[in-house]
């Protein structure tokens, strides 16, 4: 029976890279003989999602120190039978363990893990694998959203016109709570400002995300943030003149004059995890959810001559707020929707997610690693167009 590990195991499999003095290598396997395979939608030049997936993938051989012959990495596969074929020929090819990255390939993991009892397949920002009945499946997701209220910080302290736009890729919940999590940063400093989301309907679209981008610019919004893979955004904000705030790279060197910042997940938070627990004869977490706290989330580098003044410090205040467990980003006493305080919110699967005067969002001990925020709450404050 598979079994979700508690926050304190993961915790403390996070803390463990190396292998221990005289480990059972029976039980597990040794690290000079694992096979790492990597399943990927795009690949390193996509300035986005795959780059940034592909830094953790090096973190984990750099901190683990596999050999390059170790780790065998596909990337452009399409989230089709292309993603199955992949999957086959990893696993033909001796592989230990599997990461497929993208939300599409899930179905494909399901539809192989089966005939492989003996391969661990990790799905990153899906929900499937978290509940079935397989052994050998595991979903994983970090909490980016709050690395997102941090990054509504700078926005809120920078924008002058107290209007931030948002270029958003889908209309679901892990977008969602990702735009509400900055627009709720941001008021947090600046009780003023608004902000309007258009979405694009595509996860990496450079022509739509630009569309999308000027027209938030000449609607007046200032500083704008992203839920989208491209630096489209980054380099409409420096054509305009206008500031902004990327996602899974800091974007400077693509507009120097217009990006300040941005947030990543570190995908090798749990890559580590799950490749030590695979060596170490270990289970790996069914489904695991990491965020500032077991540094699976960050805030990439800072662009110094274009962060407002005091950032950095009500930055740093946050953080440690947040670390402490003495601020949650959806207190719902922070946001109201249509004009009323959320009080409840129980899901398809009867799980409650509002408790201690807060949302509970990608919570281990609530709903899991994915998303749950609400696709219809769109709180005051944010208007989509």
């Amino acid at each position: 029976m598979k079994k979700v590990l508690s926050v304190l195991l993961c915790l403390g499999l996070a803390a463990s890279l190396a292998i221990p003095a005289g480990a059972d290598e029976a039980a597990g396997i040794s690290k000079d003989d694992i096979k790492v395979g990597f399943i990927y939608v795009g690949d390193d030049t996509d300035q986005g999602y795959t780059s940034n997936f592909m830094d953790g993938t090096k973190e984990l051989v750099e901190e683990l120190g596999l050999r390059e012959d170790q780790v065998i990495e596909k990337t452009n596969v399409s989230e089709d039978s292309a993603c199955e074929t992949a999957l086959k020929e990893l696993a033909e090819a001796g592989c230990n363990i599997i990461f497929a990255t993208s939300f599409g390939f899930e179905d494909y993991v399901e539809a192989v893990a089966p005939d492989y009892p003996d391969i661990e397949f990790c799905h990153a920002t899906g929900y499937q694998c978290a509940t079935d009945d397989l052994e050998n499946t595991h979903n994983y997701f970090p909490q980016i959203y709050q690395a997102r209220y941090l990054t509504g910080i700078i926005a809120g302290l920078k924008t002058e016109s107290n209007k931030l736009g948002y270029v958003a890729a889908m209309p679901f919940s892990e977008v969602i709570s990702g735009y509400t999590a900055f627009y709720l940063g941001a008021k947090s400093v600046n009780p003023d400002v608004t902000m309007e989301v258009i979405y694009t309907n595509s996860w990496n679209d450079p022509n739509l995300e630009s569309q999308a981008a000027q027209a938030l610019c000449d609607d007046g919004c200032d500083v704008l943030g992203q839920h989208a893979d491209s630096a489209a955004t980054a380099t409409v904000a420096e054509k305009n003149g206008k500031w902004q705030i990327a996602y899974n790279s800091d974007m400077i060197d693509k507009a120097p004059n217009a990006s300040i910042t941005g947030c990543r997940c570190d995908w090798g938070a749990f890559e580590k995890i799950a490749v030590n627990a695979v060596i170490n004869g270990e289970e790996i977490p069914q489904d695991w959810t990491g965020g500032l706290a077991e540094e699976a989330v960050a805030l990439t580098p800072f662009n110094d001559a274009l962060m407002p003044e005091g950032a950095a410090e009500k930055l740093e205040e946050a953080k440690a707020a947040i670390l402490d467990g003495s601020l949650n980003v959806f207190d719902t006493s922070a946001f109201t929707v249509g004009g009323e305080e959320m009080t409840s919110y129980v899901n398809d699967f009867d799980v409650e997610f509002i408790a201690d005067g807060y949302f509970h969002e990608q919570d281990p001990e609530v709903g899991g690693s994915s998303p749950a925020f609400p696709s219809d709450w769109i709180i005051d404050g944010i208007t989509v167009k």
